[in-house]
Formats: C-alpha cells, sequence, structure tokens
C-alpha cells in the first residue's frame, strides 16, 4: 500500500471540494444558459456555454492532478 504524505493527502481533500463546487458553478450556468437561451439572447447563451467548456476542460486537469496526490 502507498504512503500518503499528510500534505498530499490535504491538497487532495482541497481540490476535491474545488472541484465539487466547480461541478455546482456548471451545473448553475448550464440552467442559467437554458434560460437565456429561450428568451432569444443566443449570443449570450453562447458565451456562457463557451464557459462550460472551459470548466469542464479544467475539470479534467484538476481531477488528474487528484488522481496523482492520491497515488503517491
Amino acid at each position: 500500500m502507498p504512503s500518503y504524505s499528510d500534505g498530499n493527502i490535504a491538497t487532495a481533500d482541497a481540490l476535491t471540494l474545488l472541484l465539487h463546487n466547480q461541478h455546482a458553478l456548471g451545473a448553475a450556468i448550464e440552467e442559467i444558459t437554458n434560460w437565456i437561451s429561450g428568451a432569444g439572447a443566443d449570443n449570450v447563451a453562447d458565451n456562457a456555454i463557451a464557459a462550460l467548456e472551459t470548466l469542464d476542460t479544467n475539470a479534467k486537469a484538476i481531477t488528474d492532478a487528484i488522481m496523482r496526490l492520491r497515488s503517491c
């Protein structure tokens, strides 16, 4: 069994909480985007979708970092 340093565990735990926040923000942006799109503001909705794509990309990188920290 690998030995985990307290620092790695604390960092991974903090990153996990940030990732959960990121997912919650993404869900909120998605809901607002649907509402905005339904109101006919397609340019604004497109900008929000671009923000969601950034959140998704960063979530993948954060997940990878968490996995690396937990495997040390």
